[in-house]
């Protein structure tokens, strides 16, 4: 693991581009995974100048970790997680990456974060990618966000045989914050609780679409 020289709060797996740049792709894995779960993602994206920083979530959780408790209690969890990504990304985009480059990627537990986190933090970020999660307090997050966030583009993709966080539900609290001024494109899946390889190519082909544009 290549250490970053940072005083970051989180433990992370961090892989270096192959083409020096300032791009950064943030990846925050799901309930019971950790960083090494995601260490094998970034050849199928195949963005030679893009940078990875695989945060491990602060509890733990069996053999993994995750961001907060299960519900009703995520909350507390949430926040704590919030605070710690607002400290490391702040951290990160002093000097070493540009915030407008850089990308949010979640999965599962790891998508709320995107969400919840994300929209309120005080940068904008190039794009941010939300896989197969949803959102804790929908209302509550248009009241709070970071209202420039609507200035970058959101990701969102959804299984319908999901059997962990049901479809229907995500797909709701994404068509209400597009109703409050998001610009999230949501794609569906015929998939379960996963990512699956026509998805990663998708999202290969937005994230070179996003920074070009």
């Amino acid at each position: 693991m290549q250490n970053l020289d940072l005083n970051l709060e989180l433990e992370y797996i961090f892989i270096p581009s192959k083409v020096p740049s300032k791009k950064l792709m943030i990846i925050l894995h799901g309930r019971g995974d950790s960083s090494e779960g995601f260490r094998g993602f970034p050849p199928f994206l195949d963005l030679d100048d893009m940078n990875y920083i695989l945060f491990d979530a602060p509890f733990e959780y069996f053999t993994g970790f995750s961001w907060y408790q299960l519900p009703p209690d995520q909350l507390p969890g949430i926040e704590y997680s919030s605070k710690l990504l607002t400290h490391d990304l702040d951290a990160l985009f002093e000097e070493k990456f540009n915030a407008q480059e850089s990308f949010l990627f979640g999965f599962s537990q790891g998508s709320l974060l995107t969400f919840e986190f994300g929209a309120r933090y005080h940068k904008v970020l190039a794009g941010y990618i939300a896989i197969s999660g949803y959102i804790y307090d929908a209302p509550r997050l248009l009241e709070e966000m970071n209202q420039d966030v609507q200035k970058g583009k959101w990701l969102c993709t959804h299984g319908t045989d999901d059997g962990v966080l049901p479809y229907n539900s995500s797909k709701e609290q994404v068509e209400f914050l597009q109703d409050g001024g998001f610009d999230i494109e949501f794609v569906t899946y015929d998939k379960d609780h996963t990512i699956v390889e026509e998805e990663l190519r998708m999202i290969a082909s937005w994230v070179k679409s996003t920074l070009s544009s």
